[in-house]
């Protein structure tokens, strides 16, 4: 996460009272007569200086806008598009990008793993390399197209392309929401390619899923115990690597997983949270986890206190499906297995949306409590069975 801006005056305009950061301008004096008083003060309700010199900047800019209107209103000048030429190119009192990027931090960041201070950080640093620090009003579609081209041109792939225009949109769009800015987002308008060479994650195989399965219990250690705890619960590879014993409940009549966000692993969407019954290699996985860990984190190879590192843990993995299956055979394609899995048992759709956390396809699947654990274990039942009638 880039430094703090720090600064020992107060942003332009403002000053503190109470702690909290006040705008102030004087009225102009060709302008008083649309005013009761000769001064202009409005809290900015913020302690912050960035948020103040950010709210400062977007404040100056409307009333300019604003009392430039009223000045043209007033006045009657052959080519008064002179006029606004003369206005359009003074310095921009909007904030910059780099500014932008600090409070998306500040809001947006609380809670968030480094990696995502540092793909940030890494999609404004190309921006600013490619056209320069600038304000948001600065930058236009025609910039947004040069950046893209400039992108490809150092050999970036379509993806990657995508990936850092959807976080330059993110971090400028938040921005023009949160301090009610007035200018466009250039970088929502330009053209993007589209990823036809993109390989598609496919399911392993029912085969190879029951060569994974028996290896599993033949090695034995914490890394396929991880790789048994998806196999039958279709958790990301991020949700199981960031476990807690405290989330595996086994001392009950259905033993299950109480899938829930910690400081050290937030989970990708609201729909994320849940519970999983456990079955089959991933019941065994459960079991050999809690018979060997104490308290605390569930893969402490991974995971800490404060941060999970699932990118770690994926390469391995993958390295060791590929081994025992194809070579396509890679940690997400368990996710996808389940879901075919659970397909072929006829599990209701909408239970395979809260089994897998995927988010709701309808307003109508967010109504009621949803199903009830029992009802989902017959389905996991059955899905899991297949593996042992198959070998």
């Amino acid at each position: 996460m880039s430094k703090t801006l720090l600064s020992s005056k107060h942003p332009q305009y403002t000053f503190i009272k109470g702690n909290t950061y006040y705008y102030t301008r004087a009225v102009p004096v060709d302008l008083s007569g649309y005013y009761s008083s000769k001064r202009i003060v409005v809290s900015l309700k913020t302690k912050s200086v960035i948020s103040a010199r950010i709210a400062s900047r977007a404040y100056s800019a409307k009333l300019e806008q604003y009392w430039l209107g009223l000045r043209l209103q007033n006045i009657d000048v052959p080519a008064i598009h002179l006029v606004q030429s003369q206005a359009a190119s003074n310095d921009s009192k909007l904030p910059l990008i780099s500014e932008a990027r600090d409070l998306y931090f500040k809001v947006k960041g609380v809670g968030r793993p480094e990696l995502f201070f540092n793909t940030a950080s890494r999609n404004v640093k190309y921006l600013v390399e490619c056209l320069g620090e600038r304000s948001l009003d600065e930058y236009s579609s025609k910039d947004a197209a040069a950046f893209r081209d400039w992108l490809l041109a150092k050999g970036l792939s379509v993806s990657s392309l995508q990936r850092i225009f959807s976080g330059i949109k993110a971090i400028v769009n938040f921005t023009i929401l949160e301090l009610g800015l007035t200018c466009d987002n250039p970088f929502t308008r330009v053209y993007l390619p589209t990823n036809t060479s993109a390989k598609k994650r496919h399911a392993i195989k029912l085969s190879n899923l029951i060569k994974i399965k028996s290896a599993i219990q033949v090695i034995d250690d914490d890394i396929r115990w991880l790789v048994g705890l998806i196999v039958d619960t279709g958790m990301r590879l991020s949700e199981a690597a960031g476990l807690m014993v405290t989330d595996i409940h086994l001392d009950c009549e259905i033993p299950h997983i109480k899938l829930v966000p910690h400081p050290h692993r937030r989970l990708k969407t609201a729909s994320s949270e849940r519970i999983i019954p456990l079955v089959g290699i991933s019941l065994w996985s459960a079991k050999q986890i809690v018979n060997h860990r104490v308290g605390g984190v569930c893969f402490p190879r991974y995971t800490t206190s404060t941060k999970c590192n699932a990118n770690s843990a994926s390469a391995s993995i993958n390295k060791w499906l590929k081994s025992i299956g194809d070579k396509e055979d890679v940690i997400h394609g368990l996710r996808h297995s389940f879901r075919d899995r659970l397909r072929k048992v006829e599990a209701p759709s909408d239970m395979i949306d809260m089994l897998g956390g995927w988010s709701l396809r309808s307003v109508g699947q967010g109504y009621g409590d949803g199903y009830q654990l029992e009802q989902s274990l017959r389905y996991m039942k059955a899905l899991s069975s297949e593996l042992d009638l198959k070998r």
